[in-house]
């Protein structure tokens, strides 16, 4: 299922239960840990990394008897937690606080060695400052926690008051945190209403979401955006906001290439943010196989109308002609300007197909420097659609335009006798044009 749909959170953790359930070895324990690695890149899920950190502390033998790689693999872990989740206002606690019990558990292990204690004891008071620095839900409880553990360790004086004995840089960026995390409780708290429809829940997010961008802080912004497209996942006003941010502000390959991914995998029918997602791979650089499986993926999408295909394939080759100066072959354009006639032709308005067909014939001539296939562009066009007067107003400005009188006339001799959909009148119209060369 995974392999065509998102998994929710709730089923990833259901999903590693079963094979935590059914495993045994080593081999056992790598799948697992790849199953919780796919997971946590789907949605923000707290819940999820918490599942994680724990099975890996449990599980993974150079963690549990805490040989140096296990402790680099653990710390290395719970960092790319907090990157994830840290700055969940409501439930960022919960990573912060696994962490430090870890760091705290390893002190408890510790040999006597009093330089190494003294190294893991600063570990834990580093974590303490970082978590303090940050607008959590529970800062206040965070607080008093970490002035009881200073007493513990004969670093604090006065347990009783509030803020003697925080060093001062500590106490001033706790009372900053104190003050965002009070600037953003009245959307903390309509958004945990569980009351709220969806809609509403919708507007909320985009609300706070405005507030942060406002405020600056791109990470801030990024988590914010997750913790929306994990609620509301086929949201595509969220997936077009989170996806639009990150092309203006972090322009990450990595970010953008996963958000975009996940997008896509949301909102399949959503034919804006497979044109935007070709663009962001072009800006990015990325290679043509990887623009072309994108490309594949989207035009077997389900979209609303033709014109959104119509799109995609436009967007494929606008991409193609910029990138030719790179040496890629003109022949990847006409391939794909026949696939799109032929997919597209039999359902498209006049106006769509005018536009598909004018600029494949403009490219023929501009680009391949084939005047005899810009022809063949419009003289199949007719075969198909003869009784549309626009087609050959088109094909015959292409040749007005290039100074081919000659051929001009000839176009407009076939086509004076043609019977056209419409008033009747446009024979008439045709020869006035015609005099006029």
């Amino acid at each position: 299922m995974n392999k065509y749909f998102p998994l929710t959170p709730k089923m990833w953790q259901d999903w590693a239960k079963d094979e935590i359930s059914l495993s045994s070895g080593r081999g056992s324990f790598d799948d697992v840990e790849k199953l919780y690695e796919c997971g946590v890149q789907e949605y923000l899920s707290i819940k999820l990394w918490r599942d994680y950190l724990d099975y890996v502390e449990e599980h993974d033998q150079s963690v549990s008897q805490c040989t140096q790689s296990g402790l680099s693999k653990m710390r290395d872990l719970y960092e790319r937690a907090i990157t994830a989740g840290g700055l969940h206002v409501t439930e960022g606690s919960k990573l912060w606080e696994a962490y430090r019990e870890y760091e705290m558990a390893i002190l408890t292990m510790s040999d006597g060695n009093d330089e190494e204690k003294a190294k893991q004891v600063q570990r834990i008071r580093v974590l303490f400052h970082r978590q303090l620095s940050v607008p959590l839900a529970d800062i206040d409880s965070t607080l008093a926690e970490y002035k009881s553990w200073e007493a513990e360790e004969g670093s604090g004086k006065d347990q009783d008051s509030q803020f003697n004995d925080v060093p001062p840089n500590v106490l001033s960026a706790y009372k900053k945190a104190s003050e965002m995390y009070n600037a953003r409780k009245q959307y903390e708290d309509q958004l945990s209403d569980t009351t709220e429809s969806e809609t509403n829940k919708l507007q909320v997010f985009l609300k706070y979401i405005k507030f942060e961008e406002s405020s600056g802080d791109p990470a801030r912004v990024q988590v914010l955006y997750e913790r929306a497209v994990s609620e509301l996942p086929v949201s595509s006003d969220l997936w077009m906001g989170y996806t639009s941010y990150l092309d203006r502000t972090l322009k990450v390959p990595a970010i953008l290439k996963s958000v975009y991914h996940r997008a896509t995998r949301n909102c399949t029918w959503i034919s804006d943010l497979w044109v935007r997602y070709l663009l962001s791979l072009e800006r990015i650089h990325a290679s043509e196989d990887e623009l072309r499986h994108v490309f594949e993926q989207a035009i077997r999408c389900s979209f609303p109308s033709m014109k959104e295909y119509l799109d995609i394939y436009l967007t494929r080759v606008d991409s193609l002609r910029r990138r030719m100066p790179a040496g890629l072959d003109f022949e990847l354009i006409r391939q794909t300007f026949v696939a799109a006639a032929e997919f597209l032709s039999p359902q498209l308005g006049t106006e769509e197909l005018l536009l598909l067909h004018a600029y494949w014939a403009k490219l023929e001539c501009n680009i391949g420097k084939d005047l005899a296939a810009a022809r063949g562009v419009w003289e199949n066009t007719i075969k198909k659609s003869g009784s549309v007067l626009e087609v050959w107003q088109h094909y015959i400005s292409m040749e007005t335009e290039m100074g081919h009188i000659h051929e001009a006339r000839s176009l407009y001799k076939r086509c004076y006798s043609k019977k056209f959909a419409g008033s009747g009148s446009e024979p008439v119209q045709m020869m006035e044009c015609y005099e006029m060369l």
